[in-house]
């Protein structure tokens, strides 16, 4: 359990938490139609940042990308009253593309494609001192940061996590995904029968934690969040909601479901995925629960998504609100989940927020308000180690016995490749990191004789 002691949304609607919600319930939208901007042939519709805005928080040196991120953080900062310099403090930021927009440009160095490197400066803009830590895993990527930033609070490595998701839209952004066929050209339409795909959106959304009471917070707690991968395709989600449902188990056996307020699922409009998470949904026991989506106003915003819904849920349940899923008016999904256009009273402080993304990623997370509301943490399995594999750039071992290997550093793992698997050529398209992971899976698989 940590606690949230400040936060911040930087969009379209507005430059702060405060105004976005205002905003949203009132029913405005960022969502806008663009023909011919950046050059890209077909219309879209996005939620695109205006340039008063841009000009209103750019930084000297800094790109777009960077300076909404400083600006969101720093206004989210304000609020508090911790040494921010401090080691005990950790800075996290959450992208799928970061500084991508400068492709083509001629400030597109390796120094600031680099989603770390970018993160590094802003983190030196801001007065941080420790190492950023950047997340970047697809849609999930915000709501995966502030996972990582709960199980760093909990297991004391830092006091305080300062987590940011953001991200920019561009001609590379936006063309990527109409090649998927993805994308409505007009507002989009989550779970409704007549939807036609996603609209996207940039924004940054930072929400400040502390991992013990400081006086500061306000009343809500992260609970336990979980992260869970169903490998069903590289970008079709599984029929069958399996990871969104493995994401959603845990949780659920630790809070009674009676207590959620909601549901705040990631309704992206497309076919597949508004399809596969009510099937989720209806396995986990939630098709009773009201369910919203918030891409009707913001877009899918990426690498903010998880971190701005998330925010949004929390100022929503402290007016008593679920807010309404905009462009929703029929119910186009298999299983009947409950969606509305309109906004309800609630009463009830804990939600369940659940986003998926390209890969098989899904994850999701428990917040309250409630005092009432307790996570039991589950006990430790006890395990025990049966082999081992261990490579190093000098050699392999297994279970202890040195093997024989003629080569060392990259070279080695193309030798041991070639001698103990052999019949996976994709082995050579795969970066470093994943090519030692392949091979020290294969390898233990083969010393437990599968």
């Amino acid at each position: 359990m940590v606690y949230r002691i400040a936060d911040n949304i930087t969009s379209p609607l507005g430059m702060t938490s405060a105004q976005n919600f205002q905003a949203v319930k009132a029913g405005r939208t960022a969502l806008a139609s663009h023909e011919g901007l950046w050059d890209i042939p077909e219309p879209f519709t996005a939620a695109i940042l205006p340039k008063e805005l841009n000009d209103q928080i750019a930084r000297k040196g800094l790109t777009r990308f960077e300076s909404m991120v400083i600006a969101s953080a720093s206004e989210a900062l304000a609020k508090t009253e911790f040494e921010i310099s401090s080691p005990r403090v950790v800075f996290i930021l959450s992208t799928t593309k970061a500084n991508v927009e400068l492709l083509g440009t001629p400030m597109a160095t390796s120094a600031m494609m680099h989603p770390g490197e970018s993160a590094k400066r802003i983190a030196k803009h801001l007065g941080i001192e420790t190492e950023p830590i950047v997340v970047c895993n697809a849609c999930v990527s915000g709501l995966s940061a502030l996972i990582l930033a709960e199980r760093l609070l909990t297991q004391k490595f830092y006091d305080y996590a300062i987590v940011t998701g953001a991200d920019v839209l561009s001609r590379f952004v936006i063309s990527g995904f109409q090649s998927f066929k993805s994308m409505d050209a007009n507002p989009c339409r989550p779970y409704d029968i007549e939807r036609l795909g996603m609209n996207l959106g940039e924004a940054a959304a930072t929400m400040i934690l502390a991992g013990e009471p400081t006086g500061q917070q306000d009343g809500w707690t992260l609970l336990q969040g979980t992260i869970r991968n169903d490998a069903h395709h590289i970008s079709t989600p599984s029929n069958k909601g399996e990871g969104a449902y493995r994401a959603m188990v845990p949780l659920l056996q630790q809070v009674n479901k009676d207590e959620l307020a909601l549901v705040n699922a990631h309704g992206t409009a497309t076919m597949f995925m508004d399809q596969m998470e009510a099937v989720a949904l209806d396995r986990a026991g939630l098709s009773d629960i009201p369910v919203n989506s918030y891409k009707g106003y913001f877009g899918h915003t990426l690498g903010a998504a998880g971190v701005l819904e998330t925010i949004l849920t929390m100022h929503a349940l402290d007016d008593h609100t679920i807010l309404g899923t905009r462009g929703f008016q029929e119910l186009g999904v298999s299983v009947p989940i409950q969606v509305s256009a309109e906004a309800k009273p609630t009463d009830k402080r804990t939600f369940l927020k659940l986003i998926s993304g390209f890969g098989g990623s899904n994850a999701a997370l428990l917040v309250t308000a409630d005092d009432q509301t307790q996570i039991q943490q589950p006990k430790t399995p006890q395990t025990h180690q049966s082999h081992r594999v261990t490579i190093t750039p000098e050699g392999l071992t297994i279970d202890g016995k040195t093997q024989p290997t003629t080569a060392t550093g990259k070279s080695l793992l193309t030798e041991l490749y070639r001698a103990h698997v052999g019949d996976y050529p994709k082995f050579y398209k795969m970066d470093g990191l994943s090519k030692l992971g392949f091979l020290a899976s294969e390898l233990l698989m083969m010393s437990i004789g599968l």
